[in-house]
Order: structure tokens, then sequence, then C-alpha cells
């Protein structure tokens, strides 16, 4: 499993991209996607929500259990894909392309966003 090097990552194993424009995309890592197993279904923040890192936004439903979403740093909710909403597997089978959550405005974004290498060594436990 590889996790992309120029994505930021959370403990709670969501993934940011760099901010362009002051919106960066968010989503869950292959780790999640792949402790999860197969996602069925998925709910996501309303576009215009304001969201706060480290805060429940949303929630992940797979054939084994629910689980939170939670927001790596906090915003305005922009955009979400209508993608993973009617197909929820692009989560698993593409967890950093297609699979991507939401994208969100950064009001805010805390320090303790992990390096790929610093989440890999997270993850390893």
């Amino acid at each position: 499993m590889s996790n992309p090097q120029n994505l930021r990552y959370s403990k709670e194993h969501e993934w940011l991209s760099a901010a362009e424009d002051g919106v960066a995309t968010v989503g869950i890592t292959e780790h999640a996607a792949n402790a999860l197993g197969d996602v069925v279904f998925v709910e996501l923040p309303a576009v215009g929500t304001a969201v706060t890192a480290g805060e429940s936004c949303g929630e992940l439903e797979s054939t084994k259990s629910v689980s939170e979403l939670y927001a790596p740093v906090s915003g305005e909710i922009t955009e979400v894909n209508a993608d993973v909403t009617e197909d929820p597997s692009l989560v698993n089978s593409e967890p950093f392309e297609g699979g991507w959550l939401f994208k969100v405005r950064i009001t805010d974004e805390p320090g303790d966003l992990l390096s790929a290498d610093e989440y890999t060594a997270f993850t390893a436990g």
C-alpha cells in the first residue's frame, strides 16, 4: 500500500490534497478503505456546510460496519463527489482518485496532519 507523497493525512485516516485557491480535496486512505471492507453507502456533508477539523461530518457504511467521516480541516464544503454517492465502491477501488469525497474551502488547518511517511509509520502501528 502506497500513500501519495503529495497528500497530508489525519490520524482518523482521511487524506487532504494541497489547496488550490484555498480549496482542498478530502478522501479516506487506502488503509481505511481496506479496514472498512466493501463500502455500500456514503453520507457526505451538504455543499455550504461548515465543518470543523476533527469533528464528524458524514458516514461510510460497509458490509462490516458504519464509520464516521471526520473533517481533517475546518472550512466550508464547496463540492461533494456525486459519483461516490451513486457508486460507493469507488471508495475501495480508487481511494486516492475517483473515490474522493468532498472539497472544502479551508478556514483553519490543524498542525497535526501527517506527511505520507509519518502516516505510513502511524498505520504500521
